[in-house]
């Protein structure tokens, strides 16, 4: 079974969105960050080199493959700022009306700039997350 690359580590997240090269960018992404971190309550982690994660959680595949994971994050990428809403989307509907424009991989969320979306919409979606993480997992 291949081991998973993206792993937690102890890389510098400040130092890293301060190397994001386009300006509304690196803003955008300080704003998630702060956005992340008063709502899950806690530090922002990399994983990998490009991925700023909130919180872990134990997840175990039929496969039998397991691991730990990140609860929340998102990733300053060159075409958008993608924000990780592990659980998905699909408990979502009426947030994902109201938050504006963005497209949506299974637990991804494409973003071209923050100013496209509702923040407000935004941060409950990231709150909604959260909870249902703590409930599922309890609190991490």
């Amino acid at each position: 079974m291949a081991e998973l690359k993206t792993k937690l580590n102890d890389a510098d997240v400040g130092e890293f969105l301060n190397k994001v090269s386009d300006p509304e960018k690196r803003e955008d992404s300080f704003r998630v960050l702060e956005m992340m971190r008063e709502i899950s309550g806690q530090e922002p982690r990399m994983w990998g080199s490009s991925i700023v994660g909130f919180g872990t959680y134990h997840y175990k595949y039929a496969s039998g493959r397991e691991g730990e994971w990140m609860r929340i994050g998102f990733s300053p990428r060159k075409q958008n700022l993608t924000v990780y809403i592990m659980n998905g989307f699909e408990r979502y509907d009426q947030l994902m009306a109201k938050l504006g424009k963005y497209k949506t991989g299974k637990s991804c969320l494409y973003l071209k700039r923050l100013s496209d979306v509702d923040e407000s919409v935004l941060s409950e979606l990231i709150t909604e997350s959260v909870k249902y993480f703590d409930k599922k997992y309890g609190k991490n």
